[in-house]
């Protein structure tokens, strides 16, 4: 007979094993149920880095969890000893009405955060790696930087343990129901059959799988991660020279990119934002092109004046997009007194895992969280809208 639990997390990716050790460390009996190994590169929480950022164009309304983020990503680092977070500033760059920069003035504005906006001439001055065009601008954001994640999975599976989680790696739900009455929830895997009082569920890509009555529609997307050695060496792109960033063309393409992190051989990291491919976790084509590769270059090559240099390698991920690109954290509609859910992070979660895992233990514990979650709830107007509703 399989044990009951508190609480099953389904998925121990970046959000789901940050739910685990937040549950395990409030005294609950978590069991973790992972498809893959742990830290594994199938999904969406690998790649070395990931921007995070405070000064938010997506939306104002993000700047209080990121607050919170930063100081449970201090918390993990000196609890695990784990290198997670490097503060190495960042610039969102465009031309001034752009919603990369006028999107994150708003935010900065809005929380009082320290920023400071620069002209062309000042970017080219501080940072010699950027070569932006006459009429573009840049807020400088001292506390943006990037967090490892492969790291970060390990912290969180790491303390999940150490505080008693049960954590199952390569041994994927196969199906879960509510128990009659609303008492608990019955997940089953090809080993066993489990029973919990609560579940959580984060299934990144894996979303139009597991939560087919949730009520937004969640599309998968392939992007692709490219790393290229500058011509002349790395060393003008280490971090204490070289900030993230965040770069949105007259066409509304963006690109980001990262500090060399991995050495002389390492390169530096440079991705588009928002220029995928349909996919799904099992159609995903995981070869990068060439002419994918070429198309990274030509962006570059005008901004960046040693970028691309040569080539090194690429790997891919998935976003999982909502329709207005904003979160789902939520009771599930259909099942409010077992089940929660996070999902559709569209391409922009991984900042948040540590503050994400502290609201799922807080809605799976008590049904409430004291975080402004209401942007992210499924009924929201623009979800509502998606689905022929009025708001």
């Amino acid at each position: 007979m399989a044990p009951t639990y508190d609480v099953i997390v389904l998925g121990l990716g970046g959000m789901g094993s940050a739910a685990a050790h937040h549950l395990a460390a409030r005294g609950a009996r978590v069991l973790g149920l992972e498809k893959y190994g742990p830290v594994h590169h199938r999904g969406s929480s690998h790649g070395g880095s990931r921007i995070t950022r405070q000064s938010y164009f997506e939306d104002p309304a993000y700047v209080p969890l990121l607050l919170r983020a930063y100081e449970l990503y201090d918390k993990l680092e000196r609890d695990t000893g784990r290198s997670i977070a490097t503060l190495c500033g960042g610039v969102m760059i465009g031309r001034p009405d752009s919603r990369t920069v006028r999107g994150s003035l708003a935010s900065a504005r809005q929380w009082d955060l320290p920023h400071e906006m620069l002209d062309a001439r000042e970017i080219r001055r501080r940072f010699p790696t950027l070569t932006p065009a006459d009429d573009e601008v840049a807020l400088h954001e001292a506390r943006a930087g990037l967090v490892r994640p492969e790291n970060t999975v390990a912290a969180h599976v790491q303390l999940a343990v150490k505080g008693g989680a049960d954590l199952h790696f390569e041994e994927p739900a196969t199906r879960w129901e509510e128990l009659p009455g609303g008492t608990g929830v019955r997940v089953h895997t090809h080993e066993n059959t489990y029973t919990a009082g609560q579940l959580v569920i984060c299934p990144g890509a894996w979303a139009p799988r597991l939560l087919t009555d949730l009520g937004v529609p969640v599309s998968i997307e392939r992007h692709v991660m490219f790393w290229f050695a500058p011509d002349g060496g790395t060393t003008p792109y280490l971090a204490d020279r070289h900030p993230i960033y965040i770069w949105e063309d007259d066409r509304g393409v963006q690109i980001y990119g990262f500090p060399a992190l991995d050495g002389p051989r390492g390169g530096a990291k440079v991705a588009f934002f928002r220029k995928g491919t349909a996919c799904t976790p099992d159609t995903i084509d995981r070869t990068v092109h060439d002419h994918e590769v070429r198309a990274m270059a030509d962006q570059l090559a005008p901004r960046l004046p040693t970028l691309p240099g040569r080539f090194l390698k690429a790997a891919t991920c998935m976003y999982a997009n909502t329709p207005d690109e904003h979160f789902v954290i939520t009771r599930h509609p259909a099942h409010p007194d077992t089940t929660t859910v996070a999902c559709g992070f569209s391409g922009h979660g991984f900042k948040f895992v540590p503050v994400v895992g502290e609201i799922l233990a807080d809605l799976a514990l008590t049904g409430t969280t004291a975080h402004p979650i209401d942007l992210f709830d499924p009924r929201r107007p623009a979800a509502a809208a998606v689905r022929g509703e009025q708001p």
